[in-house]
């Protein structure tokens, strides 16, 4: 029989069983229960009611978040050479165009967005295979695949993500670290939750959201009650 060690005991103690907590509790509550020596970020789960195996129910989008992820975002900027220094003014970690595409062919994807151009998709193309799988390959849905470069950058560096449910009807993301307050993560949590029934599809029947859960990157998970998440 496996140990329960004694964080992991402490933090069943603070968990009541079959309950469900509003967002202001579970957001209090997750920071409670995370012991990690790390900065932990906070992640939630929430289940859909829609069947992402159908196209009229694909749930996508972006959100930014009022008080970001807290997490340092390395973005690439593949650009021509008259937009360069409009991404490295914006904040872009890496610019350029060929030599990071010869870098990219090689196996190099060591960034977590990458921005580009429309002139500049056409090049990007064959690494698909590469980037896709990785959830790098740049969209125009998403806002980065655009002319406003500057724009683009600054608003991922600011706490702008992309999000997407995955093909059991669940949508997965960081909605900031175990260091931040409470009201902090309240307030992306609306924000992102916000988003979310703005796009709910026309072909989706039923109750839409059907769960949410909070947790930290190690701890336990926080089951919330909706009603108190919605606006």
């Amino acid at each position: 029989m496996a140990r329960i060690t004694k964080n992991k005991k402490l933090a069943l103690e603070k968990l009541e069983k079959g309950r469900l907590y509003t967002l202001a509790e579970a957001a209090s509550l997750v920071k409670e229960i995370t012991t990690t020596k790390f900065d932990a970020s906070v992640d939630i789960d929430i289940r859909l009611g829609v069947d992402p195996r159908k196209a009229n129910q694909m749930v996508r989008g972006v959100v930014s978040l009022p008080h970001g992820t807290g997490k340092e975002v390395r973005v690439l900027a593949l650009v021509t050479p008259d937009k360069e220094q409009e991404a490295k003014d914006a904040g872009a970690d890496f610019v350029g165009l060929d030599d990071y595409l010869e870098k990219i062919k090689g196996g190099w994807t060591d960034v977590d967005v990458i921005i580009t151009m429309p002139p500049v998709m056409g090049k990007l193309g064959p690494l698909g295979r590469i980037l896709g799988p990785r959830g790098l390959m740049p969209n125009p849905k998403s806002g980065t695949v655009t002319m406003d470069v500057a724009k683009a950058v600054q608003e991922i560096k600011q706490g702008k993500i992309d999000f997407k449910v995955d093909k059991y009807g669940i949508v997965h993301t960081s909605v900031g670290k175990v260091s931040f307050t409470p009201d902090k993560i309240v307030d992306n949590i609306h924000e992102f939750v916000n988003t979310i029934v703005k796009l709910k599809p026309v072909a989706a029947k039923g109750t839409y959201i059907k769960s949410i859960y909070l947790s930290s990157t190690m701890s336990l998970g926080v089951q919330v009650d909706p009603k108190s998440v919605q606006e």
